[in-house]
């Protein structure tokens, strides 16, 4: 295989390098007739990158004759190749070469006033990788664009291993997530919501939460946003794979990552829980008067349970209740005018029904009048 990068290439192909390295310590080079793919997967098979750069990328593309057929994939060390693709301000051109027989890649960099820096690398066949994902069935796809995830993620410290994606109707969140072991008095918790307009195409099939490794991710979003490219997300729910992908003429990537098994049972759900309504509780349900026996209610009235949820049991509120529903207090209370004195607790006459609603306490003007001139004898006039 031989080809030939130029002018702003080879920084594009830099860059891919360079965001392949926060998968994996080596990178495998995988020539096809589609283009040049450059592949990366983790010690523990958790995530895995690819950059597929189509032959129109590059200013030559050659696979030569004996691979026109079948194809080799080279596997390198990153550490060894990462460094030549460091500095590149001077390069003008880029020529890479695989040599089958001697299993070395040759990379040439063609620099400003002539110089020409040379670089052998021994390689090892390997098999091809490739990600068992299928994107097409995901429920949940978002697209927006590099500089907007790339701001979200900018707020979230460098050592930060992991974050959770959640999606909703209403918005999309990303928050740092800890294990539940660690001192959560030394943890600054942050989150970032975003509304469902903010993404050029937005679609929910299921509401999920899922957490991911947020190391390789900032490699593929700095170089999507280098180039201002949109990155689109697709995603299910927790403990399925997670794929982020850039797609563009000439060059396509791929990242996807695995995600955190939701450790709480989705058929009790915390939330759920703790809204549940209560059910209203009638006082003959709360407020036995003896073993086996329940308490009589006035008809007509009814006593709503505490929003904690205790019984009421308070004895001098139940002979209130009771002396309510005498026959000589009703009529006492019919003959009172309606300008009765009621405060948020207590419940009026209403004049337009003529009904009397049920209330607690009621004070009349006579019985002002009257207490007024028990003040009077008691007290003497100064």
């Amino acid at each position: 295989m031989n080809c030939v990068l130029e002018g702003n290439a080879v920084k594009a192909f830099g860059k891919a390098i360079h965001s392949l390295s926060r998968i994996g310590d080596e990178l495998c080079l995988d020539p096809m007739i589609k283009g040049l793919a450059l592949r990366s997967v983790n010690s523990a098979h958790s995530a895995y990158a690819c950059f597929l750069f189509s032959p129109m990328f590059f200013q030559k593309y050659n696979l030569g004759p004996e691979q026109g057929s079948e194809t080799v994939q080279c596997k390198l060390l990153m550490k060894s190749i990462l460094p030549l693709f460091r500095c590149l301000a001077t390069v003008e051109r880029c020529q890479i070469q695989i040599n089958t027989p001697n299993d070395r890649v040759k990379i040439q960099f063609f620099c400003r006033h002539g110089i020409t820096k040379t670089h052998d690398l021994c390689f090892e066949e390997s098999e091809a990788l490739q990600a068992a994902f299928a994107s097409h069935l995901c429920p949940n796809v978002l697209k927006a664009p590099a500089r907007v995830l790339g701001e979200m993620v900018m707020h979230f410290p460098v050592s930060q291993e992991e974050i959770t994606l959640s999606i909703t109707p209403l918005r999309v969140s990303l928050r740092n997530y800890f294990e539940g072991g660690n001192d959560h008095m030394k943890i600054m918790y942050t989150e970032m919501s975003l509304h469902p307009d903010e993404f050029d195409y937005f679609q929910i099939g299921v509401e999920s939460n899922i957490t991911f490794c947020l190391k390789e991710l900032r490699g593929l979003l700095s170089f999507a946003e280098s180039y201002c490219l949109p990155v689109s997300v697709h995603f299910g729910a927790a403990g399925k794979p997670v794929c982020f992908s850039v797609e563009d003429m000439i060059l396509e990537a791929t990242v996807v990552l695995s995600t955190l098994i939701d450790s709480e049972s989705p058929s009790q759900p915390a939330e759920t829980l703790a809204v549940a309504p209560r059910t209203p509780t009638r006082c003959a349900d709360v407020v036995p008067e003896s073993p086996g026996e329940a308490a009589t209610v006035p008809a007509g009235m009814e006593l709503v349970a505490s929003s904690q949820g205790s019984p009421i049991e308070d004895p001098a509120l139940l002979l209130l209740l009771h002396h309510l529903s005498e026959p000589h207090y009703q009529e006492r209370a019919n003959s009172t005018p309606a300008s009765s004195i009621c405060s948020l607790l207590f419940r009026a006459k209403s004049p337009e029904s003529g009904e009397g609603l049920p209330v607690l306490a009621c004070c009349s003007d006579e019985e002002e009048a009257e207490e007024e001139e028990v003040m009077m004898m008691r007290c003497p006039t100064l």
